[in-house]
């Protein structure tokens, strides 16, 4: 009887960590899209054009986005957190980019204080993705080189570079974390999955 309570005392933490996860993203919006094709764990989406906040990875690239959205904008107005956070050009030199997808009712983003950010339309579009756990990936990382040969295999065209989608804060444990890797996709007409 005492073991069994001890196994019970000992799995708590765990269900309370996975139970606040489950929380805090459902607390938030994310980026809408449509799924087209399901073929697990791979997915081809269509998304529509998003408005984004943006701003150089590096030093307090977060903090940027988190004050543009805590009232450091021209309107001074306190913008709603969303998901995912978007990191794109992860694994290169230069270019690299972490966005925010801004709420659908903001019809007019308020402008930037800081010159450093940026607010643009991410043109509407169709992605292959894919979801993995863990910590971050690079464009070279197994997510990326997964989706790639999937993409290859079933003959979705790429265009562009992978994009990664991470929905948890990062206090997050890596079992726990949903991330995701999108690589545009040229393709118009969408194949059903082949009977396994």
């Amino acid at each position: 009887m005492k073991r069994s309570s001890l196994i019970v005392l000992a799995l708590v933490p765990v269900v309370l960590a996975v139970a606040g996860c489950q929380l805090s993203r459902a607390g938030y919006a994310s980026a809408p899209y449509s799924v087209l094709r399901a073929d697990s764990p791979f997915q081809i989406r269509e998304y529509p054009a998003l408005q984004i906040v943006e701003t150089r990875t590096g030093g307090d690239d977060f903090m940027r986005l988190f004050r543009y959205i805590s009232r450091n904008n021209s309107d001074e107005a306190k913008i709603a957190m969303t998901t995912p956070v978007f990191m794109e050009g992860q694994g290169t030199t230069n270019g690299n980019r972490m966005a925010f997808v801004l709420p659908q009712s903001l019809v007019v983003p308020p402008q930037p204080k800081d010159s450093a950010v940026s607010v643009r339309t991410q043109a509407a579009g169709t992605f292959a993705v894919l979801r993995f756990r863990g910590s971050r990936q690079d464009s070279g990382g197994t997510a990326a080189r997964e989706l790639k040969g999937w993409m290859a295999e079933k003959g979705f065209p790429p265009q562009g570079e992978p994009v990664f989608a991470y929905f948890d804060p990062p206090w997050t444990p890596g079992f726990l974390r949903r991330n995701e890797v999108m690589i545009r996709t040229s393709v118009v007409a969408v194949p059903s999955p082949t009977a396994k």
